[in-house]
């Protein structure tokens, strides 16, 4: 079986904090429980809010060729169930706060879609149907599994995974694990050898019981007071020029561009921030910012920018909602010069 999938980050910084947090919290004697984390407790609120919605949903499609060992396929599928709670895990409502509840042993179906009998046309028309439908299918966050997976067979060697994880329990990093060790357990199951993955030393619940220890009192204070300073006064809505009106209500329809930047001109953005003592992100994030005042006539910007927040290295093997969004705001008041905007930037 041949395979195309992502590949996780590369290695964060390691900082020598300790998760400490027992699983000796039992409910019913099925389940563990654990407080949320901070992500997942703003994921959780928003869902309340649209519990209608699939756009949290994280769909994956890999498509799978050469033969296909079922009994491989399912086992690994299960095995990495069994390695990362947080696969296990779903969200119930306890003294009025929502808290993980994390069940001991989880199987994890595997259906299969035999598409093999279509005629072409309508075979890859039906798959990006298939593909489309299972990414949009709705999560009842207070059932586990928070994660599904379907096979759909085009041809005797050919096949689709479909994977589909809710965003509390899962972020980019962890697709990139989740199929680092789906390769290396399906290898090895293949050939009747037992999983050449080492054990986990933490789980996510670890890292949610550390993370609420360590982020409260003085120093809950002090995160909380920059971020009312970063975003005080009012905030506006970007308003670009566009060929339609926004809708009422958000749809969370859209799309992705990519951009590919010469090697010349990258050089030459990778020489100005080192002159100005700023990194490459710094540098395009000021001219993306430039970019958007310009198209708007609007001097305060506001872009939220995703980060990995995996600060010690025993996250970096997890699956779980590690992702943190920060709000990056820049002044552009005064037509600043670009070497003043990155000045600007530096300091958020």
């Amino acid at each position: 079986m041949c395979a195309t999938y992502s590949k996780a980050p590369a290695v964060t910084e390691f900082q020598k904090e300790v998760f400490e947090g027992s699983k000796n919290n039992m409910i019913a004697q099925e389940a563990f429980v654990f407080p949320v984390s901070f992500a997942q407790q703003r994921l959780w609120f928003l869902d309340q809010l649209e519990p209608e919605s699939s756009f949290y949903n994280i769909p994956a499609a890999v498509r799978l060729t050469g033969p296909l060992n079922m009994a491989a396929l399912k086992g690994s599928l299960n095995e990495i169930v069994r390695r990362h709670e947080s696969l296990r895990t779903a969200f119930e409502i306890m003294n009025g706060e929502p808290a993980q509840v994390v069940v001991p042993t989880l199987d994890l179906a595997l259906p299969m879609i035999d598409l093999g009998e279509l005629p072409e046309s309508r075979r890859e028309a039906e798959l990006r149907h298939l593909v489309i439908e299972e990414g949009r299918r709705l999560f009842n966050l207070a059932r586990s599994p928070l994660v599904r997976a379907r096979l759909l067979r085009l041809r005797d060697k050919e096949h689709v995974l479909l994977l589909t994880m809710h965003h509390i329990i899962s972020d980019d990093w962890s697709i990139g694990v989740f199929f680092q060790e789906l390769t290396a357990l399906y290898e090895a199951y293949s050939m009747g050898k037992p999983s050449p993955l080492p054990e986990l030393k933490v789980q996510y619940a670890d890292y949610t019981v550390w993370q609420r220890e360590w982020l409260r009192g003085e120093r809950l204070e002090r995160q909380l007071l920059y971020w009312k300073k970063q975003l005080s006064g009012s905030l506006p809505v970007l308003e670009l020029p566009s060929d339609r009106p926004r809708p009422a209500r958000q749809t969370f329809r859209g799309a992705s561009q990519s951009l590919v930047l010469p090697n010349r001109l990258t050089a030459q953005l990778k020489t100005l921030s080192q002159r100005e003592r700023v990194t490459l992100f710094m540098t395009l994030l000021a001219a993306f910012q430039t970019l958007l005042s310009r198209y708007t006539g609007q001097e305060d910007i506001l872009v939220g920018s995703p980060i990995a927040n995996r600060k010690g290295i025993e996250t970096e093997a997890l699956i779980g909602f590690f992702l943190n969004t920060l709000v990056l705001r820049t002044d552009l008041s005064g037509d600043p010069t670009f070497i003043e905007l990155l000045g600007q930037v530096r300091e958020i």
